[in-house]
C-alpha cells in the first residue's frame, strides 16, 4: 500500500508543471466561448480551467480555428467577462488504482465520501480504444448471478453485454444493486450518469450496502451537473474498469443509464454546432453509444473481461426509440422490464418473452436447453390465452399446451422473482420443479 501511494505521489509531481499557457475569452454566450492565445498548443477535447470572478471554472475544448478555441464550460458562465483568463489543463485523462475499491468518486477521480483518494501511478485516457476486435477472446463461462432467472431462462457468461431496458420506477435499480451482489466478479464498477443527488447515499448504503460496497467502485455525475461532466461519468467508469481488466481481473461495469448519457451528448453536439435528426438527436451519438459498448466485453489474451449491464430509460415503453434501439443492435442481449409485471407486485419485473441473452444455447447443456425451451413455451402459450382463460372464455381441455401452460404458470411467476441461494444446478432443478411432468 505505501509502495502504491508514494507511485501517485510521484506521477502527480511529475505532471505539475512550472509554466502553463493562457488564453483569454474573447467571445462568450451560454456556456460556449471563444478562447485567444491557445490555438497552437491544444487539442480537441483538451481540459481547460478558466479563471473567472467566482471562482475556477472547468471546460472542454469542443472545436479549433487557426487562432480560436471553442471551450464549453462544465458549470455556470454567471460572472466571466471577456478578457478572463483561461489556463491549459491538458488531455482528458484519470489515473486509477486499486485502493478505489470501496470508494465513491466523481468523474474526475476526485473522492465524494469525505476521505482521502488516492491518484493510481498511470493516468489513463478518458476515451480509450475498444481492444483490437481480432485479439479479442469469445465469451466465456456462465457466471451465477444470485437470481433463478438469470442463472437459467436469462443465462450471463464472462465478457457478455446486457441492456436492462426500463422506464422509470419500475425496479431498474434495485436489479442492478442484486447484480453488484450476486454476480460472479473480482471488480464492481458502477456509473451512476445523471443520478438525483438525493438518491446517491441511498443507494450506497441502503441499496447496495456495505456487502455490495464492498467490491465496488461507484463513479457518480449528478442530474444538476454539466452535460460535460454527465457525459464523462460514463468514460470514467470504463477507464477505471479498463485498469482492473488489464490486471488479467474479472469486472463487472454496471452503467445507468445510457439514455443519460446520450442526452449530455446531444446538448454537448448542438452546442459545437452539430445538428438533430434521429428524432432530436445528433448523428454523432450512434457512435457515442457504438463506441462505449464496445469497451466492455473479453478483453485480449492475457487480460481480463468487463462484463458489463446497460440500462436504458425507455419513455412509453418505446423499444424503438434511438437511445434503445441503437444499443440493442450492439450488445449481446437485451433484459425488459415491464411495468404492468412491477405494479402487480412481483420483482425484478422481467418480461422474459421480451428478453433474450444471446450466450444461449451454447451457456446451457442440451438438458437445460430442453428446460428453457419448454419453460419459454408455456410463458408464451399462457400471454396469448390468459384474456380468454380470466374472462372465462378458455375450455379445460381445448389446447395440451394451454392447459400445461395454466398449470405451470403460478409456479414460473413465482420462480422468476426468487433469489438463488445457492449455484446455477439448484436454480434448474427449481425450474424443473414448475414444469408439469411429461412436458
Amino acid at each position: 500500500m505505501t509502495r502504491t501511494v508514494f507511485d501517485g505521489l510521484r506521477a502527480a509531481v511529475a505532471e505539475v508543471r512550472v509554466a502553463r499557457r493562457v488564453g483569454r475569452i474573447a467571445a462568450l454566450s451560454r456556456g460556449v466561448m471563444e478562447v485567444t492565445g491557445l490555438a497552437r498548443d491544444t487539442a480537441l477535447s483538451d481540459r481547460v480551467e478558466i479563471l473567472g470572478r467566482a471562482g475556477p471554472i472547468g471546460g472542454e475544448v469542443l472545436a479549433l480555428s487557426r487562432d480560436r478555441v471553442t471551450v464549453l464550460a462544465d458549470g455556470g458562465t454567471e460572472g466571466l467577462g471577456i478578457g478572463d483568463a483561461v489556463l491549459l489543463a491538458g488531455p482528458s485523462e484519470i489515473a486509477p488504482d486499486d485502493s478505489w475499491i470501496g470508494r465513491v468518486i466523481d468523474p474526475f477521480g476526485q473522492p465524494l465520501d469525505g476521505q482521502p483518494l488516492f491518484r493510481g501511478p498511470v493516468a489513463r485516457p478518458l476515451r480509450a480504444q475498444a481492444p483490437p476486435a481480432a485479439s479479442r477472446r469469445v465469451l466465456g463461462g456462465r457466471l451465477e448471478t444470485g437470481l433463478r432467472a438469470f442463472n437459467t431462462l436469462l443465462p450471463l457468461v464472462r465478457g457478455q453485454r446486457i441492456g436492462l431496458f426500463a422506464g422509470s420506477g419500475v425496479g431498474k435499480s434495485s436489479l442492478l444493486a442484486k447484480f453488484a451482489q450476486g454476480v460472479q466478479a473480482d471488480v464492481v464498477v458502477i456509473a451512476l450518469i445523471g443520478e438525483r443527488g438525493r438518491e446517491l447515499r441511498a443507494f450506497t448504503e441502503q441499496v447496495l450496502g456495505p456487502a455490495g460496497m464492498a467490491r465496488s467502485i461507484v463513479v457518480a455525475a449528478t442530474s444538476d451537473q454539466a452535460p460535460l461532466i454527465r457525459r464523462r461519468c460514463a468514460w470514467a467508469a470504463l477507464a477505471v474498469a479498463e485498469h482492473f481488466r488489464d490486471q488479467g481481473l474479472h469486472v463487472l461495469l454496471l452503467a445507468d443509464s445510457v439514455t443519460r448519457f446520450a442526452e449530455a451528448h446531444r446538448e454537448i453536439a448542438l452546442a459545437a454546432g452539430e445538428g438533430a435528426s434521429l428524432r432530436g438527436y445528433p448523428p454523432s451519438v450512434s457512435h457515442a453509444i457504438m463506441s462505449l459498448a464496445e469497451r466492455a466485453g473479453p478483453g485480449p489474451e492475457g487480460a481480463g473481461d468487463i462484463t458489463a449491464v446497460f440500462s436504458v430509460l425507455v419513455p412509453g415503453s418505446d423499444m424503438d426509440e434511438p437511445v434503445a434501439d441503437i444499443l440493442r443492435g450492439t450488445l449481446d442481449g437485451h433484459v425488459v422490464l415491464d411495468r404492468k409485471i412491477a405494479e402487480r407486485g412481483r420483482f425484478p419485473a422481467v418480461d422474459l418473452l421480451r428478453s433474450v441473452s444471446r450466450s444461449l444455447p451454447d451457456a446451457a447443456s442440451p438438458e437445460e436447453n430442453a428446460l428453457i425451451t419448454r419453460a419459454r413455451q408455456l410463458l408464451g402459450a399462457w400471454d396469448r390465452a390468459e384474456m380468454m382463460v380470466q374472462a372465462g372464455l378458455y375450455a379445460a381441455g381445448s389446447d395440451p399446451l394451454v392447459d400445461a401452460a395454466i398449470k405451470a404458470w403460478p409456479g414460473l411467476d413465482a420462480f422468476l422473482s426468487k433469489d438463488e441461494p445457492e449455484d446455477t444446478r439448484a436454480s434448474f432443478r427449481q425450474l424443473a420443479a414448475c414444469l408439469p411432468r411429461g412436458g
